[in-house]
């Protein structure tokens, strides 16, 4: 009787266990899935969350869960199933929108300096490898990968490369805190000192004579109006589009090495999403971009929850020291290659913006420098450069890789 006694007891025992670990699973997949609408909600509320952003909000509470033990301690199989599902779903969402027609249209001076941009980018995250690559370890390509993504797209791109490298969580976190701070002096400089010092070596801008095509831009952050039914229904259209496109990811992930079933997936996702941009019903699908950069902010949150506080705080300093390296010796060079092309300082200027800090920031740049006709140059070659990263990055990244490792 006392053995059967115990074995209730221990049963009984198990039994809380099992319900508490089921709860703060439930708990903390509830916090992954609906924090990143708060932090939206206090950007748009609140002008000191505003200026954080959305992005640096979900990685200092990501990084908060994730140290401060309360999190189960097999959580790490959750927490990466959801990092490794949340980007291929993203990228379609964010492509759809994408009017590739239109925007090969674009003037031939601002698709040159764009080029430019991302040559120099190409350039110096190679030379930063070699400079770098004793300090950061043996990760070194993979960052490099991403820098050559982040600085000719945006996030998404530093999220799908290194998704598709698994990149160490820790060492993405160092490397994109310390892309926000340094990105945030370069754009204080470019709307600063940068015009007058550029215009020593670059042509002044010409106005063309009428700004209509700045008045166009989009809100690429505003969420104003997603919960109406002809917003959200259509949306639910395109989610359904992008977890099927994911699908067919996954599935010729299966086929190939193992070793490149990951990096096979995200190209395959970022090719599928772009070609469904060329359907007018897809394409015409309001907000598309809003929802899938809501599954980049999940995965900031995520990752930011695996990122080991103590080896973060030591590794940012000589990430940060990487990341001013590569972002102002690529402008640079960039000012430099464009003096011998003579594209004018507005130009050159607001195509590295669209380069290293993506489209949603040249409106302020635009505006700082008092020039709206350069916005759409802006924004579409930024929108480009979304598009080419994942692959330049991935490609680059293999390059150094397979030669220098």
């Amino acid at each position: 009787m006392n053995i059967i006694h115990l074995l209730n007891d221990v049963l009984h025992i198990y039994s809380h266990i099992f319900r508490g670990a089921i709860m703060i699973t439930g708990g903390m997949l509830a916090f992954y899935l609906f924090f990143p609408a708060l932090a939206i909600y206090l950007c748009g509320k609140y002008s000191l969350f505003n200026r954080l952003g959305a992005v640096v909000i979900c990685y200092i509470f990501g990084i908060l869960s994730g140290n401060i033990g309360m999190l189960p301690a097999d959580f790490f199989k959750v927490q990466d199933a959801m990092m490794t599902m949340t980007v291929p779903i993203a990228l379609p969402l964010l492509f759809f929108s994408l009017d590739v027609k239109k925007w090969s249209r674009l003037a031939g001076k601002s698709i040159l300096s764009f080029a430019l941009q991302t040559l120099a980018i190409i350039i110096i995250a190679a030379i930063g490898f070699f400079i770098f690559r004793d300090a950061v370890g043996d990760e070194t390509w993979k960052i490099a990968g991403m820098f050559i993504g982040v600085y000719t797209g945006g996030t998404v791109n530093l999220a799908a490369i290194g998704t598709a490298l698994h990149t160490t969580p820790t060492l993405y976190i160092a490397a994109h805190a310390s892309d926000v701070v340094v990105s945030s002096i370069y754009l204080l400089f470019l709307m600063t000192a940068g015009r007058k010092l550029f215009l020593k070596v670059l042509p002044p801008f010409k106005p063309a004579g009428g700004n209509a095509a700045g008045e166009s831009f989009a809100d690429f952050e505003s969420y104003a109006g997603i919960f109406k039914r002809d917003t959200i229904v259509p949306i639910f259209g395109a989610l359904a589009l992008s977890i099927l496109i994911f699908a067919i990811g996954g599935g010729l992930s299966m086929i190939v090495p193992k070793s490149y079933g990951m990096v096979a997936a995200i190209l395959t996702i970022t090719t599928l999403g772009i070609l469904c941009s060329f359907i007018p019903k897809v394409r015409n699908i309001k907000m598309t971009y809003q929802a899938g950069n809501y599954f980049i902010l999940i995965f900031c949150l995520v990752v930011g929850s695996m990122a080991n506080l103590g080896r973060l705080l030591s590794t940012a300093p000589v990430m940060l020291l990487y990341v001013t390296f590569t972002i102002f010796v690529c402008l640079l060079l960039h000012v430099s290659l464009s003096s011998i092309f003579k594209i004018d300082t507005d130009t050159v200027i607001i195509t590295s913006v669209a380069g290293i800090c993506s489209p949603p920031l040249v409106p302020m740049v635009a505006s700082a420098l008092k020039n709206k006709e350069i916005v759409i140059s802006g924004v579409i070659t930024g929108i480009i450069g979304w598009v080419e990263g994942t692959y330049l990055g991935i490609t680059f990244a293999y390059i150094l890789h397979n030669v220098f490792f």
